[in-house]
């Protein structure tokens, strides 16, 4: 089971030195870091994505912890993990999650890391609204 530091769900900015510094330990030498952004377009949109709207669960956030704890299950060594998922309205641009995973060597961190993403998609209930510059809007849900 891996050492979780942070596991958030804010409407705050998100700030990846926050996590780095969560994960901080002179024990491990291999940290990785994932930043995902909204971004300007979707496949599924006609217009440009000009933000999103994030809405959670009240669970989400214990939902969050356990997801960082058990990502990886199978690595040879447990990770050391920082995780935030934002809510609330963010512009092109903005961090919607911030991972951070530090162990003792790269595969693992890297392995981590992507469990934790991976399972925010399929199992975090978060909802986003996506918002297109014609002013049409979609909602996707978990895994979507």
């Amino acid at each position: 089971m891996n050492d979780v530091r942070l596991a958030a769900v804010s409407e705050e900015r998100l700030d990846l030195d926050t996590h780095l510094a969560a994960v901080e330990d002179p024990r491990l030498g291999a940290v990785t870091t994932f930043v995902g952004r909204v971004r300007d377009n979707d496949p599924d949109a006609a217009t440009p994505v000009v933000g999103l709207e994030y809405s959670a669960h009240p669970d989400a956030e214990a939902t969050l912890r356990r997801i960082a704890e058990q990502a990886g299950a199978g690595a040879d060594a447990p990770a050391v993990v920082a995780v935030s998922h934002r809510i609330g309205r963010l512009d092109v641009g903005d961090a919607a999650v911030v991972i951070a995973v530090a162990s003792e060597h790269r595969a693992e961190a890297f392995e981590v890391c992507r469990a934790v993403i991976e399972a925010i998609k399929s199992d975090l209930p978060v909802w986003k609204r996506q918002l297109e510059v014609d002013g049409t809007s979609s909602w996707k849900g978990i895994g979507g």
